[in-house]
């Protein structure tokens, strides 16, 4: 606030409410007060907000003011205690600094008067409010005091003088300057979070971006490791081709290349004591896996592609919002979905108590019960009979669920993934190694009188994997 116009709105509180008393005192947020200073309408709004601190007054309902507050603060309390009841004699500021000075006139229950200020500083990342008593020591501080002069039982010395209103350009204003005030803080306010819930949805597709880069490059890698299928089913032709021809020499073997038109010889990696038989069947092997890959991870690319279009669809969405300012499209843009859902069964984004969640390197949401109670009702409640569920064998420790809604098989390193999760999250998680049991959770069911987390497996597999959080948490 300039230094001019807080003079003058402690102007029109002196004006409006000297010899008034201090009735109830609203707690606005944790650095916000509205004190009833006897002004029929209207109340004293105090601020410490580093990034906005105020002091005018307010016309406000006090049935809103009762919704709008919360319970007092320590030093709320505090205020009420020492200054209920008490006459405002004095309203002040500071000639050098945006500082302002309420002096109350308090009569004890013998009749005996007594003095006491509550002390505004209204000076940015110093904003401050100070109960002082008679002497002008600080008997109370809204927020932890930083500078000498303001520590309980100091007599109280205002932050150094930065003489900021010398470069304030003079200004007119028609009407109650509170008013003014009101109106500019109303539209700040208004402004502020407007740009904040801009920032907040550009971090949210910032963040979906990154999560559709991750898994298409994943995805993506996923599929050169598997290989071209027609090479590895040309190899294994070849291979059987060539059994009774072939020269091998420890790892290599050399073939004749039917398919090329000289029929040059070529070598193949043949491992040692494999005959050419069994190398052709592990050829056919990885042309069937490349073959079902190219297929499954080519929809899920081409389904990611779609998903990034309509990814900056939203995005120039948001910046046309932005340079329009439309609060009412900004509203509906925020409460519309989200274009990208980790996981393949688009998970929901609501948060579940109790649970924590990760997004696997294949896209697949994993969740992780944190105590017993949780993890019952992660496995009872909230897992699906075809998700997959996995725990630290021997160990007690959290239960893990991989969501499955599309019935496939899960990959293997989402597997791994998640094993380490189970590890991590048990009394096994400080051990180089750990065997954990995963099942479908159809197959467990709860022992009757069971202790909370206990369950019984009618069959499990089991891996060995490190303990560890090896995938982002969401």
């Amino acid at each position: 606030m300039q230094h001019q116009l807080i003079q003058l709105i402690v102007d029109e509180v002196r004006s409006k409410s000297t010899n008034n008393f201090l009735g109830r005192v609203f707690q606005l947020g944790p650095l916000a007060f509205a004190l009833d200073i006897g002004i029929r309408g209207s109340f004293l709004l105090l601020s410490a907000e580093p990034s906005s601190p105020r002091f005018y007054l307010i016309q406000r309902r006090v049935k809103d003011l009762e919704k709008q507050s919360t319970s007092l603060s320590h030093f709320g309390q505090l205020v009420q205690a020492q200054l209920g009841g008490g006459r405002l004699i004095g309203c002040q500021q500071d000639q050098t600094e945006r500082i302002v000075r309420l002096t109350f006139q308090i009569e004890d229950d013998l009749g005996v008067l007594h003095f006491r200020r509550l002390v505004a500083q209204l000076t940015g990342r110093a904003a401050n409010i100070f109960l002082l008593d008679e002497l002008n020591r600080v008997s109370g501080a809204l927020r932890a005091p930083k500078g000498l002069g303001q520590n309980r039982g100091d007599y109280y010395l205002p932050p150094p003088a930065q003489e900021t209103h010398a470069r304030e350009r003079p200004f007119a204003i028609s009407g109650s300057p509170s008013d003014f005030a009101d109106d500019y803080f109303k539209n700040f306010d208004a402004t502020r979070n407007f740009d904040q819930l801009v920032n907040n949805a550009r971090s949210r597709l910032r963040k979906e971006r990154s999560q559709i880069n991750k898994l298409q490059a994943n995805l993506q890698k996923d599929l050169a490791d598997h290989g071209d299928p027609e090479a590895h089913k040309r190899i294994g032709d070849l291979l059987l081709a060539n059994v009774s021809t072939a020269a091998r020499e420890g790892s290599k073997a050399r073939i004749i290349d039917f398919y090329s038109d000289d029929a040059p010889i070529i070598e193949v990696e043949v491992e040692e004591n494999t005959s050419l038989q069994e190398a052709a069947s592990d050829s056919f092997r990885k042309y069937t896996k490349a073959k079902r890959a190219q297929e499954e991870i080519g929809q899920r690319l081409k389904s990611l592609d779609g998903e990034i279009s309509a990814l900056a669809q939203r995005e120039r969405e948001l910046a046309q919002i932005l340079e329009a300012r439309d609060e009412t499209a900004l509203a509906k843009f925020d409460q519309s979905t989200s274009t990208f859902q980790p996981g393949r069964d688009q998970a929901k984004r609501a948060p579940i108590p109790g649970v924590r969640r990760y997004l696997s390197t294949d896209g697949y949401e994993i969740l992780v019960g944190r105590a017993a109670r949780d993890n019952d009702n992660l496995t009872f409640r909230i897992a699906r009979p075809n998700d997959l569920w996995l725990h630290a064998g021997d160990y007690p420790g959290s239960h893990v669920v991989v969501r499955n809604p599309t019935r496939k098989e899960i990959p293997h390193r989402t597997i791994i993934e998640a094993a380490q999760l189970a590890g991590r999250f048990s009394q096994a998680s400080d051990d180089a190694k750990v065997v954990v049991h995963y099942v479908e959770r159809k197959f467990l069911s709860k022992p009757k009188r069971g202790e909370p987390g206990i369950v019984r497996m009618s069959r499990f597999r089991s891996i060995t994997v490190e303990p560890k959080e090896s995938v982002s948490r969401v």
